[in-house]
């Protein structure tokens, strides 16, 4: 099989020595060819070749779940095929790796090279759902183009806050887990909208759900890890479903507080919960719209502020060597 391995040097948990260690075991079974990435969408960018070129029956992600969103879009850009699309592989390279630790992969590189080594020799694989988001016709941002996401997507608060982790990186803060809490406090502090939440959610043939403070899109569960504890903001949500939605429309001291315990201690069985907390399971399409710009992250990046965007979960979107 011949294999495009896709790596992002500045990885949080990359190093010259896991490189090439993680080269040489893939080249064993593999003929590899490797591509280093040097600017912002480069991986997709080299994922899209590989499937004009028709060159690749297998890519591989290695670095963070920016990489691995920028490989999928690349793979995916001119829409979901999975019979006919080179399948994915992940080895995770990031501070938290999300989708490689939803599919159920080790969050260690080498122990993840070889769970895909032997994935490989056994012929396993999973389609996957994925999620994907566009600006809404009609809107200001109408003509946002649209970019799928593996697990999460947010518009508001969250957001919010891996703006800020990002500025912080920027200015050479290394990425932990203490980095994004510190950011959130802080973030909560100086909320504008806490008090009254100026987000809607849209489906087709129901009523509008307004005023809502918060709004988080998962296309799996758990949404995220702090180290290796999982935390599930939509535990329903699945890799075999569509969209589920969490939504909070108070955001109080005290009501933080709750939440914050209710994540912390949220089971694959049970998340937040309470009157002021809306949980939406397996959407195919809905728009979130907030009468003023709110910032919008998709798989732990910032992309700017949005007024609405148009989501759709689409089931069996590609193949994932697991």
């Amino acid at each position: 099989m011949r294999a495009l391995l896709v790596v992002n040097p500045a990885a949080t948990t990359t190093s010259a020595r896991t490189r090439d260690v993680l080269f040489h075991a893939l080249a064993s079974d593999l003929k590899l060819d490797v591509a280093t990435t040097e600017y912002r969408g480069h991986a997709r960018d080299l994922a899209r070749r590989a499937v004009d070129g028709g060159t690749h029956e297998l890519v591989v992600a290695f670095g963070g779940d920016g990489t691995v969103n920028e490989v999928v879009n690349g793979l995916l850009h001119h829409g979901p095929a999975p019979k006919e699309l080179p399948r994915l592989a992940v080895v995770p390279g990031g501070s938290t790796n999300v989708f490689a630790r939803a599919l159920g992969l080790p969050n260690d590189a080498v122990e993840a090279t070889g769970a895909l080594l032997d994935a490989l020799r056994d012929g396993t694989e999973r389609t996957v759902g994925l999620g994907l988001a566009g600006g809404t016709p009609g809107t200001r941002d109408e003509s946002v183009p649209a970019r799928w996401f593996t697990f999460c997507a947010g518009l508001g608060f969250d957001a919010s806050v891996i703006g800020r982790v990002e500025q912080q990186r920027e200015r050479g803060k290394r990425s932990t887990h203490a980095l994004y809490i510190r950011q959130m406090v802080r973030q909560f502090m100086g909320e504008p909208h806490r008090r009254q939440g100026t987000i809607t959610i849209g489906r087709p043939g129901e009523d509008p759900i307004e005023e809502l403070a918060l709004s988080i899109v998962c296309n799996t569960s758990p949404w995220t890890f702090l180290g290796n504890r999982p935390v599930y903001a939509a535990p329903q949500a699945s890799f075999d479903t569509a969209l589920d939605v969490l939504g909070l429309a108070k955001l109080s001291a005290p009501a933080m507080t709750r939440y914050a315990t209710q994540l912390l201690t949220s089971t694959p069985e049970r998340g937040p919960r309470g009157k002021h907390v809306v949980a939406l399971h397996d959407l195919t399409d809905f728009t979130l719209q907030s009468q003023a710009p709110l910032p919008f992250q998709m798989d732990g990046d910032h992309l700017g502020l949005r007024t609405s965007v148009t989501f759709t979960g689409v089931r069996r979107a590609l193949r994932v060597i697991v």
